[in-house]
């Protein structure tokens, strides 16, 4: 498993997560308020995902962790970081 396995369509992201974490509550509100498309996936519970964000995150499972459309990955970004790199 790899990042490009969860590379989104353009305008839209992949957000790991998890159902307790209050940075990914807040980015998905803001998501939603903005209108910006994602796909979300909760590390606890799609095999192997955990890995993957450890992987990404030099061995911390750290969420959100987000895949852009161009295969490139954030952790915990802001919003304006998400709508730069998606209008980029």
């Amino acid at each position: 498993m790899s990042t490009t396995d969860y590379v989104p369509a353009a305008g839209s992201i992949t957000m790991f997560s998890t159902v307790w974490c209050g940075y990914c509550k807040r980015l998905k509100k803001m998501l939603d308020a903005e209108g910006i498309g994602y796909v979300e996936v909760d590390v606890e519970e799609v095999p192997g995902t955990a890995e993957l964000v450890e992987s990404i995150n030099g061995g911390n499972r750290t969420v959100p962790t987000v895949i852009f459309p161009d295969g490139t990955a954030a952790t915990n970004p802001s919003l304006t970081e998400v709508k730069q790199r998606l209008s980029a």
